[in-house]
């Protein structure tokens, strides 16, 4: 079967580096790339993909041999970007947030009814770690058995100096617990295999950043489903010492044991990536998961080809931007000078 072909949309973050290559890693062909303007990430999407060239919005979007887009604008735009698609014909992968208000989601879940177009949010907290894939095989193999609680902690590096405007903002950014925090709640329903979930506890703060005042550098979250229940963290308070950009953690609690994910530093610990930790009745070890494969990528294709749900089911998608947007809105709102 020939290769599936996609264009890369929108090159505001670097998430775009990811998305692009991981489809590359599964066999699909970098057809083309646009962006609007000239955002910071362009200059290394163009030094990691060479060979692909640049063409004007239209063209990608009247092209019937382009199957798939990646888009990685700025926040606000996706949701419009996607629709617009998905419209034309293809299948879509969006960087989270894949949208920043209900109406943006009432559309898209329109749309996808209308078009029957897939619209993937690539939760790379997720798919884009090798860690989750063994966990997500121990938890399914029942080494821990019935999980009943996920904490997901998701620290973030700042790098302030090079944000551009549009990131403190969240008219355009959505706020800390839309964005960063879906990663947390699609986990949340993965591991637990819940099917729906209420918020019952939401707040957001911004206690380090002064000079910003309408930026959330702290959310948290706590939600339950009838078989499970939450706690997410996030922030943008890494300090400097650390290698990375956040230890990124992800703690599984099950009837008969645990799982800790380190993803992307064991501080102080072990070096490199991917740690996986499980006790249960006859286990106590650490795993190292660094040549763990990534399903996502390969999925998605094969999703495009047979017109399936395996990455994760459209409804999954859909619910988690809903439950994030909603802790966004009732979120209790603490600021530092309180």
């Amino acid at each position: 079967m020939s290769k599936i072909r996609f264009a890369a949309l929108g090159l505001d973050h670097r998430h775009i580096f990811g998305m692009t290559q991981g489809m590359l890693d599964a066999g699909a062909e970098l057809a083309c790339w646009w962006t609007d303007g000239a955002p910071q990430p362009v200059e290394g999407f163009v030094e990691r993909f060479p060979d692909s060239p640049q063409l004007e919005l239209s063209a990608i979007l009247d092209d019937p041999s382009i199957a798939l887009v990646l888009i990685a604008c700025r926040p606000d735009q996706r949701a419009d970007l996607a629709i617009a698609a998905m419209m034309a014909g293809k299948d879509v992968m969006t960087d989270k947030p894949g949208c920043i208000s209900p109406e943006e989601l009432n559309r898209l879940r329109e749309t996808v009814e209308q078009t029957g177009r897939i619209w993937s949010v690539n939760f790379s907290e997720r798919f884009e770690v090798p860690a989750t894939t063994v966990a997500t095989r121990l938890v399914r193999e029942g080494a821990i058995g019935r999980v009943v609680q996920t904490v997901g902690l998701g620290p973030h590096r700042l790098n302030a100096p090079s944000r551009p405007d549009w990131f403190f903002d969240a008219a355009t950014y959505g706020g800390i617990l839309t964005d960063i925090a879906s990663h947390q709640i699609e986990q949340f329903f993965h591991f637990t295999d819940s099917e729906d979930a209420e918020i019952t506890l939401a707040s957001v703060g911004n206690f380090a950043n002064p000079s910003h005042p309408e930026f959330e550098d702290f959310g948290e979250i706590a939600l339950r489903s009838d078989r499970a229940h939450a706690y997410i963290r996030v922030d943008w308070y890494t300090a400097n010492a650390l290698p990375n950009w956040g230890d990124g953690r992800l703690f599984i609690t099950g009837t008969e044991g645990t799982i800790e994910l380190r993803k992307y530093v064991d501080v102080a610990g072990r070096p490199g990536t991917d740690h996986l930790y499980l006790v249960n009745g006859t286990r106590c070890e650490h795993i190292d998961c660094s040549d763990a494969e990534l399903p996502y990528f390969a999925d998605l294709l094969a999703d495009i080809r047979n017109r399936t749900e395996t990455t994760c089911p459209q409804s999954r998608t859909f619910r988690v931007c809903e439950l994030a947007m909603q802790a966004q809105t009732m979120a209790v709102r603490r600021h530092s000078q309180s």
